[in-house]
């Protein structure tokens, strides 16, 4: 029998490959050597088995105990991801929140965090922008988001929010299912339904801050009994898109000032009134200890209605482009006789009447704080002389103070101890006298940074300058001496 010719079966196995591929070859990767079909087809080898969770062998409790101890951030950022009971049990944990969809508060919030004391629901209650077109921008500042209209006047649109009816349901879960909740921040809605709810169900809410709050807004306030710090953003119609008769008025701050007697600290941002309005919250609330004014809009007078706060502490006043525009005569303002402290944030200083008489009703204040304000000059700072009891001030951003000005007001305060001076340009080393170096020395602290340029700072490092009255067990640095009534040396062109 004759053999097989082998090259054409060589050539047809060639064909064979070059062709139609069998299925071995396809189970093959590129770059791999070639394995039979059984070995292609053999299950993968078994993985080694995992290491049991040996937390399941805690109880609820006790690692509720463990997970207590881990800081705020790992315990939302890292356990929670653990597993399903991790998250859970952190849940458990979480005592503040702020939320961002208002869905979450009515559908999950209950769930998942259960023990809140400090809930955050204003960012959650403000809907997302309208955009009229996909070429209109949109400004986000925080949790608030606005479109712009460049062919608009004014090109800010006013910022949209949920529902009234949707406000308030969301309030009831709160109500129902938090009882222990401590401070919340919300939305006020033009019905009073959801906050008394919260009023009713959150006995123990002891800081409520409120946003686009009206007059009639604050009728359901009266119902908290307990409530000891309050804070009003008052609507205004630009922002909010609300009637232009909205915002806090002095009926507002009536209904607040019969309701909420045993308030501590109250803060008022953006609201109108007058003298009847401040003065009613200085009669009735006679705990109120600190008063915060931000960004007001009040008619002239209100400063005179300061005299009623019989408890006051501590006035702050925040973004205020104008103090009083008349605050009437000198002797019929009154003063705070309990002030301790008078604190000027990002202020309009250029009225010098309103500015005299603010120093006037302040008269009796221990710390001054002066924080980047616009319009303080030498003869305006000089001002602050009518409050003769300060031991305690702080200039920051004033970049119009000089160090005469400066220096003619500190050394007419016999009770100063302690002094803070940032950022004000205008306040040179070479120009510190004799009496104000003297005054350094018998300070019980000293901050000086004027300016970038300044080397006194650097020179007091370790001399201990500035610290009077207290005791300090450091070694004394090489070539300073801590010698009573002896000054040290500076740096050239600064007196000695």
């Amino acid at each position: 029998m004759p053999e097989p010719d082998r090259s054409s079966l060589s050539a047809g196995r060639g064909l064979h490959r070059d062709g139609l591929k069998g299925w071995p070859d396809l189970w093959l990767l590129p770059g791999k050597p070639p394995h039979s079909p059984a070995a292609a087809m053999a299950p993968p080898p078994p993985q080694p088995d995992r290491a049991p969770d040996q937390t399941l062998a805690f109880s609820d409790e006790l690692l509720l105990r463990v997970l207590a101890y881990l800081p705020e951030p790992h315990l939302t950022a890292s356990a929670s991801l653990v597993c399903k009971r991790w998250t859970r049990l952190s849940g458990r944990l979480r005592r503040r929140l702020a939320v961002r969809d208002w869905a979450f508060v009515t559908h999950r919030l209950p769930y998942r965090f259960p023990d809140l004391a400090v809930l955050d629901l204003f960012p959650a209650s403000m809907a997302a922008p309208a955009s009229p077109s996909r070429a209109s921008p949109v400004l986000t500042c925080g949790a608030v988001s606005l479109t712009l209209d460049p062919s608009a006047d004014p090109p800010l649109g006013a910022c949209r929010f949920l529902p009234d009816d949707v406000l308030d349901r969301g309030l009831a879960v709160v109500a129902a299912r938090f009882p222990n909740l401590r401070r919340l921040s919300a939305t006020a809605a033009s019905e009073s339904a959801g906050l008394m709810d919260i009023a009713g169900g959150c006995a123990t809410l002891q800081e409520l801050e409120l946003h686009r709050c009206t007059d009639l807004a604050l009728r359901p306030v009266s119902a908290f009994a307990h409530l000891q710090i309050l804070r009003i953003v008052a609507a205004s119609s630009p922002l909010y898109g609300t009637s232009e008769d909205g915002g806090v008025t002095d009926i507002g701050l009536t209904i607040l000032a019969h309701g909420c007697k045993r308030l501590v600290k109250l803060e008022l941002a953006g609201c109108e009134g007058s003298y009847d309005g401040i003065a009613a919250v200085g009669r009735c609330c006679a705990m109120l200890e600190e008063l915060t004014i931000a960004e007001h809009r009040m008619d002239g007078g209100w400063l005179a209605a300061l005299a009623f706060c019989g408890n006051l502490k501590t006035l702050r006043l925040q973004g205020c482009a104008r103090i009083d525009d008349d605050p009437g005569p000198a002797e019929h303002l009154g003063a705070c006789l309990t002030l301790e402290s008078l604190q000027l944030h990002r202020c309009q200083l250029r009225d010098r009447h309103a500015l005299h008489a603010l120093f006037l009703v302040c008269e009796g204040a221990r710390e001054l704080l002066v924080h980047n304000c616009w319009g303080l000059e030498d003869d305006m700072f000089a001002l602050a002389g009518l409050c003769r009891r300060v031991k305690l001030l702080s200039l920051e951003g004033c970049s119009l103070v000089t160090t005469r000005g400066l220096e003619s007001v500190v050394t007419s305060w016999n009770d100063l101890q302690s002094l803070q001076v940032v950022a004000c340009n205008k306040i040179k080393d070479e120009e510190i006298t004799g009496a104000l170096s003297e005054l350094f020395s018998n300070l019980k602290e000293l901050k000086w940074r004027p300016d970038n340029k300044s080397l006194l700072a650097a020179s007091l490092v370790g001399t201990g300058m500035g610290k009077k009255g207290r005791v300090f067990f450091k070694r004394i640095l090489p070539g300073h001496q801590r010698v009573k009534g002896t000054m040290l040396n500076y740096p050239a062109g600064v007196a000695a």
